[in-house]
């Protein structure tokens, strides 16, 4: 059985939602991109997503892309090393 991993989701859904629909996602953060609206937000595992899948079918809307965000950790490179103060 394959496991989804927690993590940071894109979902991108046909069209503009109103508040009504954008409701139901609670934990989501949209955003318009084009004419589509893109949903973001964590979801904790398998039955997340699939409860957020099941919840766009209920509401009859149209999903366009399942994504999972990989989310890179900060690098010693970045220059962000707080204990080289002066």
């Amino acid at each position: 059985m394959t496991t989804t991993p927690p993590g940071l989701y894109a979902i991108r859904i046909r069209g503009r939602l109103g508040p009504t629909a954008l409701s139901a996602f609670p934990t989501m953060v949209p955003e318009v991109a084009g004419g589509d609206t893109v949903l973001t937000g964590s979801l904790t595992d398998r039955s997340a997503v699939f409860g957020v899948l099941a919840q766009i079918e209920a509401l009859g809307l149209e999903l366009l892309e399942l994504r999972q965000i990989q989310v890179c950790p900060p690098s010693p490179e970045s220059g962000d090393n707080s204990s080289d103060a002066v």
